[in-house]
């Protein structure tokens, strides 16, 4: 029967209950814009994010990336960022109050995870939740060079593992 995840932390010494879960408040390309360009190129949600250039617009959505934990009832929990096409951006959002449950569409990894080996702009499948959920991002394997970040979601992690990265995303290395 899984249990509940908790451990000491050897950097504070204090207990941490439940599955660990970090978030993103945006995806990395808006946190490099100045304050400046932030005003003049950039909209930002808690769910949603455009960024226009010379280029064109960029479209992120926020969604939930998870890492399963042997034993523990709930996964390592990511609050992340992830980039779509303009016509999977418009869809999410003429769907968003009347979820598709299970719809998916094609994205990137838009945030820089601790502890892994760079994750940005990693292919991704965005997968709509229905209830209010935010979508699930589940990550593209199949490399003989994938990150660790992919292998771990595909195969789960330890208890240990799971506060080691706990641990360096709290205090660092």
């Amino acid at each position: 029967m899984p249990a509940i995840f908790a451990f000491t932390c050897s950097h504070c010494g204090e207990v941490h209950e439940g599955s660990p879960s970090f978030s993103y408040e945006a995806p990395l390309q808006y946190s490099r814009l100045s304050e400046t360009q932030r005003n003049d190129m950039a909209t930002l949600s808690s769910d949603l994010c455009t960024i226009k250039d010379d280029q064109g617009i960029d479209y992120f959505i926020r969604t939930v990336l998870q890492v399963p934990i042997y034993g523990a009832e709930e996964p390592f929990s990511w609050g992340v960022w992830a980039s779509l096409s303009e016509k999977s951006y418009t869809r999410y959002l003429k769907t968003y109050d009347d979820p598709v449950a299970g719809e998916a569409f094609f994205g990137y990894l838009c945030n820089r995870l601790p502890y892994y080996p760079d994750t940005i702009g990693l292919p991704s499948d965005v997968v709509v939740q229905i209830s209010g959920i935010r979508p699930k991002l589940r990550l593209h394997h199949g490399s003989a060079h994938d990150n660790q970040l992919i292998v771990d979601q595909y195969h789960g992690i330890t208890v240990a593992r799971a506060q080691k990265i706990a641990e360096h995303a709290s205090h660092g290395a």
